[in-house]
């Protein structure tokens, strides 16, 4: 697929594929997928029952399945999926299998800015992890979370390291879990780790992890630091790699840790879900302030208005000015931004996304079983059978739309000023 730039953005309209007739065409269709530039439709599809094929636009690749599950289309628009052929699991990528196979294989993570593709795979009793066809020589008797560096190359997974004999909790406490990288542990052993993240270089490693019956601390490369908390969430590598941040539980409430001290004055009863404005000098968290109300805080300051249910994680945009978010309130879905929300009242809602000069947002929305367009808070006349989120153009005047209109798959490019119709 073409970078974006260099995709058609010409205004206009196009059918691409027609979905409606392939349910004619096979015993059964399942959810289709759009790629990002919105050229091809792809779907898994039953030819008969339990033989599965997948379709994209008017070609089926060449191959039969068992099954094919987690259909989607990369960033770079290779189309990807999980495979079942005679028990054994594998992944297909535009066709094309890779060459190892596995008892079950799931939960696959994406590396943008590398192209690689890494997944949990489970032989024999042994788990471990695999990039890009390649998997760990070693397996491990459990394995939970796992992340991929951002040069695609190297994987770490919180692996047990030690049996536990049933009911042995003076074993359990002596730790039996360590962070395994590249299939090599640590060599050092915790009662829990948890969600091991890459360094933005890819040189180093990352954990939360569990010293004792309610002390929790960080791990950097296997030494963790001398500071313990009551309770952590996901840690964060600095994007200039200087320093990990962490949601940490304080005596007098939560707060984001830098190398092990506070960085926030604020003192929340939760926070969680931190991000980093694109040039690292921003950070933005979720955190409730009060019993049952969540929010946003920017930089150490929540936002005035807050939400009874969920708020998602927040996102800058791209010059690191503006923050949006997800939000449910009320057994609504909505979208704030800076602060304030949108109003909306939907029964669903997907993440927002700027314009490349952070001056609009736009999302997709669900209501009364269509879907919609928003934009900065506007909802749009049109309404479709089945709608992907917008895509805003390199210089900002144009919107992609990719949408299900009478059984057709379209893909417009639509001017920003004619997007909400008349």
């Amino acid at each position: 697929m073409q970078p974006i730039e260099r995709w058609d953005w010409e205004k206009g309209r196009r059918e691409i594929a027609a979905p409606g007739q392939w349910a004619a065409e096979h015993h059964a269709t399942h959810e289709p997928a759009a790629s990002p530039d919105g050229e091809r439709l792809a779907a898994p599809i039953l030819k008969e029952e339990e033989v599965f094929g997948v379709r994209v636009n008017d070609e089926l690749w060449p191959d039969e399945y068992e099954k094919a599950w987690s259909l989607r289309f990369l960033d770079d628009g290779r189309l990807f999926a999980l495979l079942r052929l005679d028990d054994m699991w594998t992944v297909g990528l535009d066709g094309e299998r890779w060459e190892g196979e596995w008892d079950f294989a799931w939960n696959p993570v994406f590396s943008p800015g590398a192209g690689a593709i890494a997944l949990q795979v489970k032989e024999g009793m042994d788990y471990g992890l695999c990039v890009d066809d390649a998997a760990w020589d070693e397996g491990f008797s459990s394995l939970r979370q796992f992340g991929l560096a951002p040069d695609g190359k190297r994987m770490a997974g919180t692996v047990q390291v030690e049996e536990l004999p049933e009911a042995d909790i003076w074993k359990y406490f002596e730790g039996a879990w360590s962070v395994a990288v590249d299939g090599a542990a640590w060599g050092r052993n915790f009662i829990n780790c948890y969600a091991p993240v890459f360094s933005p270089d890819s040189a180093r490693v990352a954990a939360a992890v569990r010293t004792g019956i309610a002390e929790y601390t960080v791990a950097v490369d296997a030494e963790p630091w001398e500071q313990r908390f009551g309770m952590l969430w996901e840690p964060s590598f600095r994007p200039d790699g200087a320093a990990v941040v962490v949601p940490a539980r304080v005596p007098d409430g939560w707060t984001l840790v830098q190398d092990g001290a506070p960085i926030w004055r604020g003192r929340f009863l939760q926070l969680w879900r931190q991000r980093f404005s694109p040039d690292g000098e921003r950070l933005a968290a979720v955190v409730a302030t009060e019993y049952g109300r969540w929010t946003v805080a920017v930089d150490d300051t929540p936002w005035s208005q807050t939400f009874s249910e969920l708020v998602m994680p927040p996102r800058f945009s791209p010059d690191g000015q503006r923050v949006a978010a997800l939000v449910r309130d009320e057994g609504a879905w909505d979208v704030a931004v800076d602060g304030e929300a949108w109003g909306g009242v939907w029964e669903m809602a997907w993440e927002p996304t700027f314009s490349p000069d952070g001056a609009h947002v736009a999302a997709k929305v669900e209501a009364g079983g269509r879907f919609h367009v928003v934009l900065d808070g506007r909802v749009g006349t049109r309404a479709y059978d089945g709608l992907w989120e917008p895509t805003f153009s390199p210089d900002g005047d144009k919107v992609l739309l990719r949408y299900l209109d009478g059984g057709r798959y379209c893909r417009e490019v639509v001017q920003l000023g004619d997007l909400m119709g008349g």
